[in-house]
């Protein structure tokens, strides 16, 4: 199984030095890639133009969402947008999608009701491959219509392998069906066994196949003991999978996280994103103490 491992900053205001900081350090150290989140309503700003500013300062490293919201968003200015930043980078965009953050202000943020979400993604995510690798694309739907609509430019190889985030049950089983691999966010190795086999048993009866080594998650790491602060933010995370969890199966220290991987492995994942839940004020640091704790596992070399 090829092990891979990248990395995701803490949600912040767009910071230059910051970015390049961390950017240059995930090429230097050899890490697999940079991903970064989405909530219009946070701090972060927008991931599409974090990527396209990453993408120009770097030749190796790819460049995901974890996970950008689909609903709201045209397809087809969607799928232009992606295709025009892959081909900018060389080919190495890594699309996940998702329904979005719950909450009555990101949905008005992006114009839709919580209700019509998964019907919108379940019709968009189609039309994006169709407008990825089709010259011309008729679509009359409950969402979106579309008649002999000509899109470019295409993505570098005419289109995605396209992934998906979620926990639920019906997040999963949308994977299996539509998918081509899963990123989960805030997961124990159980619940990411669990969630692969369903999605791999999903995808079997609709007839089609979910490669062994895409699936992935989002591991946010900690220093330090687990303080009644950090508990309380990791509880919400912890009570979204089913059954107890600690905050150490969610949320590992750093000399834990070696381990955390080898359990997720052993569960099936492959792909790894982590996450630091403190703030990093040296990215050189933080980065060399992440590759001596963890990088020796990943067997996709730069």
């Amino acid at each position: 199984m090829i092990v891979r491992i990248g990395f995701m900053p803490a949600p912040a205001p767009p910071d230059r030095d910051d970015l390049t900081a961390l950017v240059l350090g995930l090429e230097r150290e050899g890490f697999d890639s940079l991903w970064v989140s989405e909530r219009p309503t946070g701090p972060a700003g927008d991931p599409v133009v974090a990527l396209t500013y990453a993408a120009a300062l770097t030749t190796r490293i790819k460049l995901g969402t974890a996970v950008m919201a689909l609903p709201g968003r045209p397809p087809a200015l969607v799928a232009q947008e992606l295709a025009s930043l892959d081909l900018l980078s060389g080919g190495r965009l890594l699309p996940a999608f998702g329904l979005g953050v719950r909450g009555t202000a990101e949905q008005q943020a992006f114009g839709v009701r919580r209700e019509d979400r998964a019907a919108m993604l379940e019709e968009a995510l189609p039309l994006l491959r169709r407008f990825w690798a089709e010259d011309e694309v008729t679509h009359h739907g409950a969402f979106y219509d579309y008649d002999g609509l000509r899109l470019t430019p295409k993505p570098a190889a005419r289109g995605f392998d396209v992934w998906l985030g979620g926990a639920s049950d019906a997040e999963l089983r949308r994977t299996g069906r539509l998918s081509d691999g899963w990123l989960a966010s805030f997961t124990t190795p159980a619940e990411g066994e669990r969630g692969r086999l369903l999605i791999r048993r999903t995808a079997a009866e609709a007839g089609r196949e979910v490669e062994e080594e895409h699936f992935g998650a989002v591991i946010p790491y900690r220093r330090g003991p687990v303080t009644p602060e950090l508990e309380r933010r990791l509880s919400g995370a912890a009570r979204r999978v089913h059954g107890p969890a600690s905050p150490d199966d969610v949320a590992p220290a750093l000399e834990d996280l070696e381990p955390h991987l080898k359990r997720m492995v052993e569960a099936g994942l492959s792909k790894f994103v982590l996450f630091p839940l403190a703030p990093v004020r040296d990215w050189d640091a933080e980065l060399a103490d992440v590759r001596d704790a963890v990088l020796h596992l990943q067997t996709r070399k730069p």
